[in-house]
């Protein structure tokens, strides 16, 4: 009578670096604040075309406050979906990616079903595509330096073996 094979080991958890990865999502939040309210001021200020108003955190009365302050929760907020899915997905950065990437096309999408002028409505729209962008694009670097899959370690390996190929 043979003795049935052990199963193998549950493949390596990912680590995340929690501190790192939230340093980059308020460093990202930041940035996309002042995407927020560089498209303001370039739209409503210098070439006076009124932005259609997307729904808003109600944070003062400001439009450009307004708009920075819920562009810089939603950098919050898809840092906390980076952290969910680094710690419980195969695959984390492409869920993130199409994720943050379908939520970007609704922000797009949105200004148009507003009332307002094409003109503010491509404004806005355009704001939204690059605060998205921002958003994506920092968020899927900062998760790809704060998210480790461990290698597995292959069987009978000891650390007194020396490195294995």
């Amino acid at each position: 009578m043979t003795a049935s094979p052990e199963p193998p080991p549950p493949p390596p958890r990912p680590t995340v670096d929690a501190g790192r990865l939230w340093a980059g999502g308020a460093a990202t939040a930041v940035v996309a604040a002042l995407v927020a309210l560089v498209g303001v001021l370039i739209w409503d200020g210098v070439l006076n075309v009124m932005m259609v108003r997307p729904p808003l955190l109600p944070f003062g009365d400001s439009f450009a406050v307004r708009y920075a302050a819920t562009a810089a929760c939603l950098a919050l907020v898809a840092t906390a979906l980076a952290h969910v899915l680094a710690s419980t997905t195969p695959r984390p950065r492409a869920f993130f990616s199409w994720i943050v990437g379908l939520a970007t096309l609704v922000g797009v999408v949105l200004p148009f079903a507003a009332s307002g002028s094409l003109g503010g409505k491509l404004a806005t729209a355009g704001v939204d595509l690059v605060i998205g962008l921002c958003i994506l694009s920092l968020l899927s670097s900062v998760l790809a330096r704060t998210t480790r899959i461990p290698r597995p370690v292959p069987p009978g390996w000891t650390p007194s073996a020396g490195p294995y190929r």
